[in-house]
C-alpha cells in the first residue's frame, strides 16, 4: 500500500471527517437545552417525547410508542414505569391480547400538555436559527432516519 493510500485511510478516522459525531454532539446539546424547560415539570427529555406521542395517540400500546420513539422495549419500560409512578400515565394489560400493555394518560398527564405549550417556542429561540433553516435541517434528518430504517 502506498503512503498516500495509507494516509487517506487514516484520514477517514479523523473525528472531523465523521458524520456520526456532529449528529451525536448536536443531539446531546439540544437535549441539554430542554432540561431547564422540562425539569420544573418533573420530566426528562425521553419522558417528554413519550408524552408527546401519548398526547397524539393515547391510549396506545407500548409497541406503538416504541415504533414512534424509535426505542426498544427494554428502554421504554422503565421510562413508562417512572411516568406511572409520577402519576402521568396508567399501564394496563390489553383485554384483547394479555401480552400487550396499553398506556393511557392520567389527568395529570393530559394537563401537562398545557404546561408544555411554551417548550417548542423556547427551543426555537434557543436554537438561534431562522425557521426556514430549521425546517430544512428537520427535513434532512427525517430523510436520513427514513433511509436508515430501510436498511
Amino acid at each position: 500500500m502506498t503512503q498516500t493510500k495509507k494516509q487517506e485511510q487514516e484520514d477517514l478516522l479523523l473525528l472531523d471527517k465523521q458524520l456520526c459525531f456532529p449528529l451525536y454532539a448536536a443531539s446531546r446539546l439540544v437535549t441539554r437545552l430542554y432540561q431547564p424547560l422540562l425539569e420544573p415539570l418533573g420530566l426528562t427529555y425521553p419522558q417528554y417525547i413519550v408524552l408527546m406521542i401519548l398526547w397524539e395517540d393515547a391510549p396506545c400500546s407500548v409497541s406503538h410508542i416504541c415504533d414512534r420513539a424509535l426505542l426498544n422495549t427494554n428502554t421504554l419500560t422503565p421510562l413508562l414505569k417512572r411516568l406511572e409512578n409520577d402519576g402521568f400515565v396508567v399501564r394496563t394489560r390489553s383485554k384483547i391480547d394479555e401480552r400487550a400493555v396499553e398506556i393511557t394518560l392520567t389527568e395529570k398527564g393530559k394537563n401537562t400538555k398545557t404546561q408544555c405549550k411554551h417548550v417548542p417556542q423556547e427551543m426555537s429561540k434557543s436554537l438561534c436559527m431562522p425557521d426556514s433553516k430549521l425546517a430544512t435541517l428537520k427535513q434532512s434528518l427525517e430523510d436520513l432516519i427514513a433511509d436508515l430504517q430501510e436498511q
